[in-house]
C-alpha cells in the first residue's frame, strides 16, 4: 500500500473525535511546508539583490 492508502485507511478506521485533531495536523504540516519555501524564497531574494539592483543589470534587461 502506498503512504496515501495507508493515511486513508488509517483515517477512515479513527473514531470520528479524532478527525478534527488529524485534519488541523495536516493543514499545520502544510503551512510549515509552505513557510519553508518562502523562507528559502526570501533568502534567496536578499542575497541576490545586490546583483539584480545594480546599473549593469538594468542596463542588460533595458530592452525588454
Amino acid at each position: 500500500m502506498s503512504p496515501k492508502e495507508i493515511l486513508l485507511y488509517e483515517i477512515d478506521e479513527a473514531p470520528d473525535e479524532l478527525l478534527t485533531e488529524v485534519i488541523d495536523f495536516v493543514q499545520f504540516l502544510k503551512h510549515r511546508k509552505n513557510q519553508e519555501k518562502f523562507e528559502i524564497t526570501a533568502a534567496s531574494e536578499s542575497a541576490l539583490k545586490k546583483d539584480w539592483l545594480s546599473p549593469e543589470e538594468d542596463e542588460a534587461w533595458q530592452h525588454l
